[in-house]
């Protein structure tokens, strides 16, 4: 009998050693995969930014979007109405 407690003792922590690098692999695997995605993050941030500056270098700063709806702005609505509705 005291032989089979002590073979049970031995898979006990057997298996309590593999449980434990197990858990360890896990949390090792997500913590490599967790700086792999932030290095990759990091980069395309950096592009990004620096696309940013050389485009508002060479093309300005802002979206074309104000500069579309500012050239009728000084308009009357009749100059409007004139020029866009009775075509």
């Amino acid at each position: 009998m005291n032989i089979l407690k002590i073979l049970l003792a031995l898979v006990g922590i057997v298996l309590g050693i593999y449980l434990f690098f197990w858990i360890l692999g896990i949390l090792s695997s997500l913590l490599w995969y967790g700086v792999m995605i932030a290095i990759v993050g990091a980069i395309g941030y950096g592009g990004y930014k620096l696309f940013r500056k050389a485009e508002d270098k060479y093309v300005g700063a802002g979206s074309a979007a104000g500069e579309l709806d500012g050239r009728d702005f000084n308009m009357t609505w009749d100059e409007y109405e004139k020029k866009y509705l009775h075509k």
